[in-house]
């Protein structure tokens, strides 16, 4: 189709149409220049089925054809243009759409952290409460072990004073138990000496010497053995349920004490907890009409209570607070002194035959291992509780002895309580509980009962702003405006 160059310029049949009939858009060489970028885009092989040449043939053929030639070189200026407004407007649509998609990756990897973090969170404290409540149920069942197996003990071996030493010469092996689980737990390990003399100073900077020795443990091992022996001689008179709750007394006398010795602060709710607990004795000793061995009962209950609170107070005094190893030694080294100056009493009872036994095969030795053993794991819970949770919870764990010994005497032992004993257990456990409350309770009380009272204050106007705002809407609405009153 393709003719030879005329003069003018006009290269092509072609080009001389288009400029015969003036068709918009004409340039000269603008045949040439088409056929040259359809030749530069399209290539076939040769041989090969080309589609483009059928489309050139129908292209020329059809009126369409030349409104999209027309239309091709303004396309094809716009794709070389240097301010490239198609590729730009694509380049920015993909970057927008990057943006937008690293943003929702952000923002779901924040989700789901912080979804971990919550889970996790919960998880901590899920097994937190676990733990906790792990320590105040073994607390307890030691506690209701120790006063049941001493029971089962009495049907066969009535010696309180030899079960009592036998059972503190167990107090030994608690610094043991303690290195041991130091060894297992700790990252940088002591030798046995160096952690001995790291927990030596409980008694002073100097650490253990032969006169602290003899001068600070000989009245807490005095204390302590009675406290033990007074509960031991309670239980031969009154049942696991009255010693144990009038056991729980000694909170009230702790606090007397204190506030006497050691100036602490005045509580009116815990001195009502202490005149609960005194009723409550007077209940427990008026439930036999103050007669036989329920009033003696309950005077070794009371006397034991007062002798643990005396320990604790006098601990406080010249002791002060320790930690678990300072606390670990301490205990062993009751043992230690119970073994070396208290085996003479056992001896003397036996020969005065106050306490006799024969022949020496008779005696107990599993049941009197087993009181032994949960004593020192109930003394062991209460140290390390004290020192891994919150001493409230020790405490918790001691009150719930209470009902734990009333279940094992109902369905074992078949016990009947009177209303009176039932009463005074009642109330000796509510003040009790009493003497578990902060010191600055009443203040927390204030702080939460004015929370309460300002959060209803705040719910109050954020209902009264929504009803004014739903009054507007409805309003104009209706075409009207009303204006709330002030």
């Amino acid at each position: 189709m393709d003719g030879k160059a005329a003069p003018n310029g006009v290269a092509t049949i072609e080009d001389r149409i288009l400029r015969i009939t003036g068709y918009y858009g004409y340039y000269p060489g603008y045949s040439s220049q088409k056929s040259a970028s359809r030749s530069s885009v399209i290539q076939c092989k040769p041989g090969g089925n080309c589609p483009s040449r059928h489309r050139g043939m129908t292209r020329q053929l059809s009126p369409l054809s030349v409104a999209e030639d027309s239309a091709a070189p303004i396309l094809e200026l716009q794709n070389r243009s240097p301010s490239g407004i198609c590729r730009h407007s694509r380049v920015e649509r993909q970057s927008r759409s990057g943006e937008e998609g690293t943003q929702m990756h952000t923002e779901s990897s924040s989700q789901e952290a912080e979804g971990q973090t919550r889970c996790q969170s919960c998880t901590s404290t899920f097994l937190k409460l676990i733990w906790r409540f792990l320590i105040i149920l073994s607390v307890s069942s030691s506690w209701v072990g120790t006063t049941q197996f001493v029971k089962i003990t009495y049907e066969t071996f009535d010696c309180p004073f030899f079960m009592t030493w036998f059972s503190t010469n167990w107090n030994i092996m608690a610094f043991p138990i303690y290195y041991s689980g130091h060894l297992a737990t700790a990252q940088e390990k002591q030798s046995p000496i160096k952690k001995f003399r790291e927990c030596s100073r409980i008694f002073g900077e100097d650490g253990l010497t032969l006169k602290l020795f003899l001068k600070r443990t000989a009245p807490f091992s005095i204390l302590w053995t009675l406290t033990n022996y007074l509960y031991l001689l309670a239980l031969k008179k009154l049942t696991a349920t009255d010693v144990s709750a009038l056991f729980c007394c000694n909170k009230a006398f702790v606090f007397l004490l204190s506030w006497i010795v050691l100036k602490d602060r005045f509580m009116g709710a815990r001195i009502v907890a202490a005149i609960m607990a005194i009723t409550g004795i007077v209940m427990m000793a008026y439930a036999d009409g103050f007669q036989g061995d329920s009033i003696i009962g309950v005077a070794y209950a009371v006397g034991s209570a007062s002798t643990s609170a005396l320990y604790k107070v006098l601990f406080k005094m010249f002791l002060g607070s320790a930690n678990f190893g300072e606390a670990a030694h301490f205990v062993s080294t009751l043992g230690f002194f119970n073994l070396i100056f208290i085996s003479v009493t056992p001896i003397i009872l036996y020969f005065t035959k106050v306490e006799y036994w024969s022949p020496f095969s008779a005696v107990p030795w599993g049941y009197l291992c087993g009181v032994a053993g949960l004593w020192l794991a109930f003394n062991i819970l209460v140290n390390v509780g004290v020192v891994l949770t919150y001493p409230i919870l020790i405490s918790i764990g001691t009150v719930l002895s209470v009902p734990g010994n009333a279940a094992v005497d109902l369905l074992k032992h078949k016990m009947i309580f009177s209303v009176v004993r039932l009463g005074a257990t009642i109330i000796i456990c509510i003040g009790f509980l009493l003497m578990l409350l902060p010191e600055e309770w009443d203040e927390i009380t204030l702080r939460f009962i004015n929370s309460l009272k300002e959060k209803k204050s705040e719910d109050h106007a954020d209902d009264i702003t929504e009803s004014s705002i739903h009054t507007r809407s409805r309003s104009r609405a209706n075409g009207t405006v009303s204006i709330p009153l002030a």
